[in-house]
């Protein structure tokens, strides 16, 4: 199934017409991405519900395309009795398998469509967890709420300022804290969003850090993208006040022969597709 299959539902309901690298700020960047997500959360979940474990009654956390589990990596650490925030949360299957290890998390997402689906899910059973709708960029909790923050491609690769939302996420967590989130690994967008044969050409700077839009025919953005390279990424880390304590970079495992739009086995075999940033806020 080619990208616009997968998407067919939200092309046509956003009326998008065109893809473009245009600069765009924080708030036509999060106005699209609500739009965007509310429009393919019906599409998004038929493709990749069972994948990512959405309709499973205690949920499931995977972190990435490659399939590695937080039950496996223990990223996070020990959770139990450990409050959690998770940015990005979509219908929150992430924050529910949290929920049934003894964490308390709390989901929040741009995309009411994304967190009813959550709810739709909690109400055939397993655990609840508490969701709120707002941006990455300005979390509304007091400071130091968390003891934990996690994003599995939630938030991170959509907004325009990523720097902010370290600084918030480093504002929200408690001394102690950890911060761990996953995001398209940088150096896939020097190639085409394709994975057969054409995403093996790079075909794009690495250093352009030029947003991807799509637009409708009055050119208003209908999705948003942002690049960072590896350096900025580990810059806005550090300049919020964080530790970086790992990068990992998930090698394709060799039981999964599922693509995920531009991830698979293909691509998989040679260059990373995922990138998942380990971080701690220091003690006082």
């Amino acid at each position: 199934m080619s990208d616009d299959e997968r998407h067919a539902q939200a092309n046509a309901l956003l009326g998008t017409t065109a893809t473009t690298r245009t600069k765009i700020d924080s708030a036509a960047s999060e106005r699209a991405s609500r739009r965007w997500w509310d429009a393919d959360a019906d599409q998004y979940h038929q493709t990749h519900a069972d994948f990512l474990g959405v309709d499973s009654p205690g949920g499931e956390f995977v972190w990435c395309p490659e399939g590695l589990h937080e039950g496996d990596m223990a990223f996070l650490g020990d959770v139990v009795g450990r409050s959690v925030l998770e940015i990005g949360c979509g219908s929150a299957p992430c924050s529910r398998w949290l929920a049934g290890h003894g964490a308390h998390p709390v989901g929040l997402d741009v995309s009411m469509a994304m967190l009813e689906r959550g709810v739709a899910a909690m109400d055939q059973g397993g655990p609840r967890v508490p969701l709120v709708q707002a941006g990455a960029e300005a979390l509304p909790f007091a400071d130091e709420s968390f003891d934990l923050a996690c994003s599995a491609f939630g938030g991170v690769p959509f907004v325009a300022d990523s720097a902010q939302v370290m600084r918030e996420v480093g504002r929200v967590l408690r001394p102690g804290g950890r911060w761990v989130f996953s995001v398209n690994h940088p150096m896939r967008w020097i190639f085409p969003d394709d994975p057969g044969q054409a995403g093996l050409t790079a075909t794009i700077p690495y250093f352009d850090r030029t947003p991807y839009v799509e637009v409708d025919d009055a050119g208003t953005p209908t999705y948003v993208e942002h690049h960072r390279t590896i350096g900025d990424r580990v810059r806005e880390i550090v300049g919020a006040g964080l530790t970086l304590l790992d990068i990992v970079e998930p090698e394709w495992p060799e039981w999964l022969d599922r693509e995920w739009g531009q991830w698979s086995p293909l691509r998989g075999e040679i260059f990373p597709g995922t990138a998942i940033f380990v971080c701690e806020k220091p003690r006082a």
